[in-house]
């Protein structure tokens, strides 16, 4: 996805959608009740050390880029991670083709948890791919280096995998979860060439869309994007694109987050517009779909947080806290579902 700015997204999806969309600090108006409003805190708890390990195990492959050697290394981790608790995994392979016509080797991981199959399915899903460039870096001679990706990538894949743990060993769920790794989401444009917005980012979630694995008749009937869920003093304001397509996606979330006690990360508040893995599943796939991503307001180097896209995104500026705060909201979600 370009991830260059809120601002700049803004227009592009303003375009895409033909609606206006504002930037972040507006209030919302969220007097929907929802199931989640009376429940209560689930007894399930998100262990936030075993994400980080998940997350420390990603990057211990080096930079996940296309077509390398540890983005391979690390797929074949992550499936047999996601069998050895109880999923059921799907190898979506396709030749994509870059911005500069490279072609990518993707493979996009979906992996279900077994159970009954007329129970209703959500998906949660996050890309597990890395840059292959730092350009965004303050540094510009670190421009042409990849990019670790412990926050933007392995974080939300992290998540996934302590969630599909937790699900293993309690059978009481009542909904059938599809937890998919979206590839080829990080090789959009340099921002050294220039460009506006083009339609060289998140690849793999486009070609899902357009390509699902499964009948319609297992369809999900939502779908939760994780991006960037490890950083620090992260905070999650509700994003444009999942507003317009699925706000009652977003009421649930966040109210989950509040009953499980972490509405300091999830403001009631909106945030900016972006084109993300969630835009295809939304217009393509009409998967409503919201996008959990924060939200850096006072941040001059990128709305993203300090490290989005420089040799800074590393297991050093990952924080357990935050982990927390995503895994237990999505908790709180499915065992109230």
């Amino acid at each position: 996805m370009n991830k260059k700015s809120f601002a700049a997204i803004a227009f592009a999806c303003t375009a895409l959608l033909g609606i206006t969309m504002t930037g972040c600090q507006k209030k919302t108006n969220n007097d929907t009740t929802t199931d989640t409003d009376t429940a209560a805190v689930v007894k399930n708890t998100f262990d936030a050390d075993s994400a980080w390990q998940f997350c420390d195990k990603q990057c211990a492959f080096g930079p996940r880029t296309m077509n390398s050697e540890a983005h391979e290394q690390c797929k074949q981790w992550i499936i047999a991670k996601f069998q050895q608790y109880g999923c059921e995994t799907i190898e979506q392979k396709a030749d994509l083709k870059g911005y500069d016509g490279t072609i990518l080797k993707s493979t996009n991981i979906i992996a279900r948890t077994k159970g009954d199959p007329d129970k209703p399915r959500i998906i949660i899903c996050a890309h597990w791919d890395s840059r292959p460039w730092a350009d965004n870096d303050p540094d510009s001679t670190n421009w042409r280096k990849p990019v670790m990706a412990a926050n933007d990538g392995a974080s939300g894949v992290a998540v996934m995998l302590e969630l599909a743990r937790i699900i293993q060993a309690d059978t009481t769920l009542q909904v059938g979860v599809d937890f998919i790794c979206f590839d080829a989401e990080d090789w959009g444009t340099p921002q050294w060439l220039n460009r506006t917005e083009d339609e060289s980012w998140a690849l793999g979630s486009k070609y899902w869309a357009q390509n699902e694995t499964y009948p319609k008749q297992f369809a999900a009937q939502y779908g939760i994007l994780l991006d960037m869920v490890g950083g620090e003093n992260a905070r999650f304001y509700q994003e444009g694109v999942s507003r317009y397509y699925a706000q009652h996606i977003i009421d649930k979330v966040w109210n989950a987050a509040r009953i499980a006690g972490f509405s300091d990360y999830f403001p009631n508040e909106e945030g900016g517009t972006i084109n993300d893995d969630h835009l295809p599943m939304n217009q393509f796939a009409k998967i409503p779909t919201i996008d959990i991503i924060p939200f850096y307001a006072d941040n001059k180097q990128s709305s993203f947080g300090s490290t989005w896209h420089t040799i800074s995104d590393d297991m050093k500026h990952i924080d357990k806290n935050t982990l927390k705060a995503v895994g237990q909201t999505l908790l709180q979600l499915l065992y109230t579902e």
